[in-house]
């Protein structure tokens, strides 16, 4: 039996295939996680939180739901787009999804046919972009610079690619490179694509993880034409476990993502969603974000002190403000994926960069992770790391 066109179309992740190298040599100090520290899970909270949503609402969690999302967490969700992000959202404007991912292929449903072109930030995070492969779509990257996307590149990309059809954008401490948009690159942004017809896709996971700095708006606070689909989650913020997410669209939208919830598993998880609740609405979760920025700050200034005190001066890096993420940048003609298995064989892992490209990438960069690693690890592994670049760089 042959399978469909679009499973050619679909790549395992290179990712996955990175860590299964990793996890082949015991007691290896790992950057290359991209998981939220599971010691700054709130378990007490959530524990308590969900025997009393059980007492109160046990047969409606353990019962189906609205494909929608339940209607209790529609009107959380909204009006913490409102409160948080300065996005006039109403229920109406919410779908809760399985996970962001699941907003990812999505999105590429409703909107990507065969010949379509998606744009995306070089680098970006794979799962946005292999959430469109299956659908015959073909791929441009963008460059970023320190301030976010070039808006000169963007605008000759589009300019050039009558086809291009979706952008997918993560404004805020980008997976994998750690940077912010600037306000100004943002208005810059939303005047570019208000001239074309093009649909946004704003992923927006790490921006309550915000340690430095202050807070800039996103982009569907600016949004004007219902251009941009926004894409938030609990899983940084809250735990990944419950894959609790949700999009933010125009009204319209968000009837049609209701259509393809219905198809595709009819609804999210009413048991996850009513904790979600539960918590929200009764326990200090601005309190525990809190908790969360001032851990991952901590853990992110000693990862670069480190760097800058260790590292070859010819190698370079992003200094994020937030999110989980430091970008490595090596000298040209070195091949991050080629001296990985040393640095493993050393005691020391990461995620080479070429692997965040839609199409071929820089091979001389790499994806370190702070979060989940203790202070200790840090400190042994960013001097074994620093002594295989020694030998290269």
């Amino acid at each position: 039996m042959g399978y469909s066109i679009r499973m050619d179309r679909v790549k395992p992740s290179a990712i996955r295939s990175v860590q299964k190298r990793i996890a082949s040599k015991q007691g290896v100090i790992s950057f290359a996680a991209g998981l939220p520290d599971p010691d700054l899970f709130p378990m007490d909270d959530l524990k308590k939180s969900t025997m009393e949503m059980i007492e109160k609402k046990g047969k409606q969690a353990f019962q189906y739901g609205l494909s929608k999302g339940n209607r209790e967490l529609l009107q959380v969700l909204a009006e913490r787009m409102q409160r948080k992000e300065g996005v006039d959202a109403k229920p109406e404007n919410i779908v809760v999804t399985t996970g962001s991912q699941q907003g990812l292929a999505m999105t590429a449903m409703l909107f990507l046919d065969e010949g379509d072109i998606v744009v995306a930030e070089n680098p970006s995070y794979l799962g946005g972009i292999n959430a469109c492969r299956p659908y015959g779509c073909s791929f441009l990257g963008v460059d970023t610079d320190e301030d976010g996307i070039v808006i000169s590149d963007l605008e000759r990309v589009l300019a050039e690619n009558p086809k291009v059809k979706l952008l997918y954008v993560i404004p805020n401490f980008q997976n994998p490179t750690g940077r912010a948009w600037t306000l100004e690159r943002r208005k810059q942004f939303m005047e570019v694509i208000n001239r074309y017809d093009v649909v946004v896709i704003e992923d927006n996971p790490y921006g309550e993880i915000r340690f430095k700095g202050e807070h800039i708006p996103c982009l569907k606070s600016m949004d004007t034409m219902g251009k941009v689909i926004y894409l938030g989650s609990c899983s940084k913020i809250l735990c990944p476990g419950l894959r609790v997410a949700w999009i933010c669209a125009a009204p319209e939208h968000a009837v049609m993502y209701e259509r393809l919830k219905e198809s595709l598993d009819l609804q999210c998880n009413e048991f996850a969603q009513l904790q979600v609740v539960e918590y929200m609405k009764n326990y200090d979760v601005e309190g525990h974000i809190r908790k969360i920025q001032a851990a991952y700050k901590e853990k992110c200034d000693l990862m670069l002190s480190l760097m800058e005190e260790n590292f070859p001066a010819s190698v370079k890096f992003t200094r994020p403000e937030g999110g989980m993420f430091i970008w490595v940048e090596l000298p040209e003609g070195l091949d991050a994926d080629g001296i990985l298995d040393e640095a493993v064989e050393a005691g020391v892992a990461y995620i080479p960069g070429e692997f965040f490209y839609a199409n071929d990438g820089a091979k001389n960069a790499m994806r370190l992770n702070f979060t989940t690693v203790s202070e200790e690890q840090i400190r042994k592994g960013i001097v074994l790391l620093a002594d295989v670049l020694k030998k290269h760089a």
